[in-house]
């Protein structure tokens, strides 16, 4: 499938494109990157395509976000897309079958995920396996993190995803429409679907912190292909170079990085946008500085693994190339 005729379907299917701002003059590199959804989540990559971060390497950066559980993966592998940002798990699931992806630098350090009740069926205490047996539950689709992380935290509290719950999958952003609808009386979700759900009476503060309950974790990653790294080198480090900066940026001018939200998302309401900034702040969402952790990759494999999504143990350096974070890293 060529480029336009990629591009042509993901929108056919709801996918949006998101441009960077324009530069003086064409960028050498313009890159493709996949996003399973467009969300405040990414936003030291938006930053650093508002700031110029990308274009400092006369690159020029694109999204396609991809609905689907392995979209932004596939793009990759492909060749349509330069690089997806997601979990790396993905990396994992396509080791596993012979392809060779790498994550090289870190965005999101944390499970952006939390579980909501609708009301009235809100918890009475932490006793979850009683809580959640028999609930049915919205959760995005089979083969995304925040499916992952349900499936582990269900059989971690000796519960079967098939028999004990009823797992409603769907499209992340279709969540707060199965609460909404009496679908399910969980949503696992994350900002600004919370707060918006909230607004609307759909469902109180999250009861489950998951980025509070399991610390640092390789949540989402920017993911390329090894071959990238062996034939555009200079490319790739360019472009981790500008995410280094974005994630520097977002905690050095949090007012900068609200102003960068605000146009990423301009029809969300600003106290809902404020609301998932301060929520991402105080729940440490981001990586400070690009590192992915081996205690990250071990909470993210763990899950995985859990869940039954990956078969066999795959381990970091199989995965994970840090050579350009920590080439760049005394530099910035």
């Amino acid at each position: 499938m060529d480029r336009r005729k990629f591009l042509g379907t993901t929108a056919a299917a709801g996918a949006a494109l998101v441009a960077s701002p324009s530069v003086a003059k064409a960028a050498k590199h313009t890159l493709l990157v996949a996003e399973p959804v467009h969300s405040t989540g990414y936003l030291p990559m938006y930053i650093a395509m508002a700031k110029g971060y990308f274009a400092e390497a006369d690159i020029e950066v694109k999204i396609v976000t991809i609905e689907t559980g392995g979209g932004h993966t596939n793009a990759v592998l492909s060749g349509q897309a330069f690089a997806f940002i997601g979990g790396p798990e993905h990396n994992a699931y396509a080791k596993a079958k012979g392809a060779e992806l790498r994550a090289v630098v870190h965005c999101v350090d944390r499970g952006n995920i939390y579980f909501c009740a609708a009301k009235g069926s809100e918890p009475k205490n932490t006793d979850w396996p009683a809580y959640f047996k028999g609930k049915s539950i919205a959760v995005g689709p089979f083969g995304g993190t925040p499916n992952a992380i349900t499936r582990f935290l269900l059989k971690k509290w000796n519960l079967d995803a098939k028999a004990d719950v009823t797992l409603y999958e769907m499209p992340n952003s279709a969540v707060p429409a199965g609460i909404r609808g009496g679908q399910a009386k969980i949503g696992v979700t994350t900002e600004p679907m919370i707060a918006q759900g909230i607004k609307l009476g759909l469902w109180g503060e999250p009861f489950f912190n998951v980025p509070k309950e399991m610390g640092p974790y390789a949540y989402s990653t920017i993911n390329i292909r090894q071959e990238s790294i062996q034939k555009q080198p200079e490319v790739v480090r360019g472009f981790v170079r500008g995410m280094m900066k974005g994630l520097k940026s977002l905690y050095a001018d949090k007012d900068g990085a609200a102003d960068v939200a605000k146009k990423q998302f301009p029809t969300m309401a600003l106290d809902d946008l404020k609301a998932t900034l301060d929520r991402s702040f105080a729940d440490q969402m981001w990586s400070p500085d690009g590192m992915i952790s081996r205690a990250a990759w071990d909470t993210g494999k763990a899950v995985v693994l859990g869940a039954g999504m990956l078969k066999t143990d795959i381990k970091y350096e199989e995965i994970i190339d840090m050579s350009f974070v920590e080439s760049v890293r005394a530099s910035l």
